[in-house]
């Protein structure tokens, strides 16, 4: 028999299994707007959208939850969850996940600051003594973590972290872009935060799967089936719609000012990857 017929008989019996036993794919997450979150109740987001869509294309049923990150993560070792949706890929979980070839989405972290207490940002130095909100969670960069010219402070949520930064309890906030412009328009604080041009760092963020029977040939099945959505126009009219949800910054952010930076093509200060999440 062709690999290709065994790939496809082995998924099929794995989508019967589930099945059989009546149960559905258990996929865990944290609402990460506008990735992953709820919206009146029912899930959505960019990330969410295309992976319901893959699945329903390969014909399984998906169960969600949303959840803490630590909780999302503390669940897919117990094998209480199958699998984590817009997860980082790190050799530590290399030995428990599976992640297909394709990912989801690129995640970008940048830093949002004040506007009535702007910095300039161009390396790390530039961050000396001021102090930097974090997400529980994340394990950064291995250079901004062990940095001792900055401080690192953890907030439950980026919400709180956006009304530290405005009382001047944190100097600024790291997260990723598209996060931070959702989260910046839906608190109505366009006149009070900016976004700083310059990137930290990019990652490729995936739905993984823990190592069970038969997983391995369902995220190359997955992993298939979204490169192929990605080349229909569906997916770029996906894209279109959460771009108008998300707007660009109205202004150049005034520490770009100060310092000359374009933000037409925002640069990167290292090609580390830089942000994993725990």
């Amino acid at each position: 028999m062709p690999a290709y017929a065994l790939l496809l008989s082995a998924l099929l019996i794995t989508c019967l299994s589930l099945r059989a036993q009546g149960e559905s794919l258990r996929i865990v997450t944290e609402p990460w707007a506008p990735y992953v979150y709820l919206q009146d109740g029912k899930p959505t987001g960019i990330d969410y959208e295309i992976t319901a869509l893959v699945f329903k294309r390969l014909g399984i049923d998906v169960e969600w939850q949303f959840l803490p990150w630590r909780r999302c993560l503390m669940m897919l070792d117990e094998g209480k969850a199958d699998g984590a949706l817009d997860i980082f890929e790190s050799t530590e979980r290399d030995s428990r996940l599976l992640y297909p070839a394709e990912p989801l989405s690129q995640v970008e972290f940048v830093l949002f600051q004040a506007k009535a207490r702007p910095h300039v940002f161009a390396s790390l130095n530039d961050l000396k003594g001021l102090k930097i909100g974090t997400s529980p969670g994340f394990i950064y960069d291995q250079d901004f973590r062990d940095s001792h010219l900055f401080e690192r402070e953890t907030a439950p949520t980026l919400e709180a972290n956006f009304g530290k930064l405005l009382l001047g309890r944190v100097d600024m906030v790291i997260t990723d872009r598209r996060v931070g412009r959702y989260a910046v328009k839906a608190l109505g604080l366009q006149d009070q935060l900016e976004e700083l041009p310059i990137m930290v760092s990019r990652d490729p963020q995936y739905l993984a799967v823990r190592r069970n029977a038969g997983m391995d040939l369902l995220v190359q099945r997955f992993a298939a089936e979204l490169r192929r959505f990605k080349q229909e126009p569906a997916y770029a009219e996906l894209i279109t719609r959460y771009a108008n949800i998300v707007p660009m910054p109205a202004q150049t952010p005034a520490s770009a000012r100060q310092s000359g930076t374009k933000t037409d093509k925002p640069g990167e200060f290292s090609d580390k990857s830089a942000a994993v999440e725990q």
